[in-house]
């Protein structure tokens, strides 16, 4: 497997990385998941908005444009022969001085990996079993707007939930609102409309997320953001999560409660991957 690491293309096993680099003592980062599809990373421009977004807050400097970056991607991908994969873009403030102090470290570091595209089957589409998770995410968290390398709340709760038997975690603030998933944006349906949580109550404003919400426009799907428990979603029509690498996906159940089967999800799937395949070059 060919990486890229700060303007160079490499093998993954010479690819190094000082113990001294922020992101791996800190946290110190952020970091961007990307799905390619025909060639392409889908709705990167999105994707580099938020990178941007989040670097600005951290005041740590990109060391490439969004159009350089485009042009590294492609390359990536040509390289390893990839074109249904997914993309990991990782940014750290790079080296600095004992401590937590930023003085100093002013040469950021940037890599960016392809894995490979989990599978799917048309026979037996994938729906998750979701837990609520124990753990809580601070109601009004600022960071929760970007996607921070300082994801250990997350890897806790989705170890949680696999240790309960399910495949993924329901988050909930510390105001005890549902806020998202381990690894994802959570919607239902209501009363023949997609609901999801409003964001600044410690959800992450997805990408696949904000594609809901032109799918549902071009469908004429009503669209509503509003505060939700636990109990609200088991009384849904129907509960999905959205993500980069799996799209759309079904949940079937919530604490071990059936979720009742929408057709509308099954709508939204579809037309999911119909702008996926379009922007792709697809068919």
């Amino acid at each position: 497997m060919i990486v890229f690491l700060n303007g160079t293309f490499l093998p993954e096993a010479d690819a190094v990385v000082p113990l001294s680099d922020r992101g791996f003592l800190l946290g110190d980062g952020l970091f961007e998941t990307v799905r390619v599809s025909g060639g392409k990373p889908f709705r990167f421009a999105q994707h580099m908005e938020r990178l941007a977004a989040g670097a600005d807050f951290l005041k740590i400097r990109l060391p490439f444009t969004p159009v350089e970056l485009q042009k590294f991607v492609s390359k990536l991908i040509e390289i390893n022969q990839m074109p249904e994969s997914v993309l990991r873009l990782t940014l750290t403030r790079g080296s600095g001085a004992r401590g937590y102090s930023t003085l100093g470290a002013d040469t950021p570091r940037l890599a960016m990996t392809l894995h490979s595209q989990p599978s799917a089957s048309t026979e037996q589409p994938l729906k998750l079993s979701l837990i609520t998770s124990s753990l809580r995410i601070p109601a009004g968290n600022v960071l929760a707007t970007f996607k921070t390398t300082s994801k250990i709340l997350n890897v806790l709760a989705r170890a949680e939930a696999e240790v309960g038997g399910a495949d993924e975690a329901l988050l909930l603030n510390t105001s005890g609102e549902v806020v998202e998933t381990a690894g994802g944006n959570i919607f239902w349906i209501g009363c023949g409309q997609v609901c999801t949580v409003p964001t600044g109550r410690g959800a992450l404003p997805g990408v696949t997320r904000a594609v809901v919400f032109d799918v549902c426009k071009k469908l004429g799907f009503k669209t509503k953001e509003f505060i939700a428990t636990p109990e609200l979603l088991c009384q849904a029509e129907g509960v999905f999560v959205t993500q980069t690498v799996l799209g759309i996906v079904a949940v079937k159940s919530i604490d071990h409660f059936t979720i009742a089967s929408s057709p509308l999800v099954e709508q939204l799937i579809h037309a999911y991957s119909k702008i996926l395949r379009a922007e792709s070059g697809g068919f």
